[in-house]
């Protein structure tokens, strides 16, 4: 499975997981989308610094190829895949009171 398939696969299970598994719907919600471009030049940050040290390699074979900040772009969807599933864990955790010292 390439990269590609791999980022689109992430977002697509963290809007099924938000929209119809834990149905918190925080992709219609303004905070939401505020959220993330408050987090996406963070992101790039990060993707720029690992790609132009070397530390993080992409074949050319799994990416399309495009980079934004040295990043290929479908680190752009893992980071929205990841960043859209945690803020659905934290809603819906903190709708039922969730305690891990309990």
């Amino acid at each position: 499975m390439t990269y590609t398939a791999l980022a689109l696969t992430a977002v697509a299970l963290a809007l099924v997981l938000d929209l119809f598994v834990v149905k918190t719907r925080l992709v219609t919600r303004k905070a939401f989308w505020t959220s993330y471009a408050i987090l996406l030049p963070f992101q790039l940050l990060t993707n720029w610094w690992l790609t132009s040290r070397d530390i993080v390699i992409y074949s050319s074979h799994t990416i399309l190829g495009a980079r934004l900040a040295g990043a290929p772009l479908e680190d752009l969807l893992f980071g929205f895949a990841l960043i859209l599933s945690t803020l659905v864990l934290w809603v819906y955790w903190g709708r039922r009171g969730f305690n891990p010292e309990k």
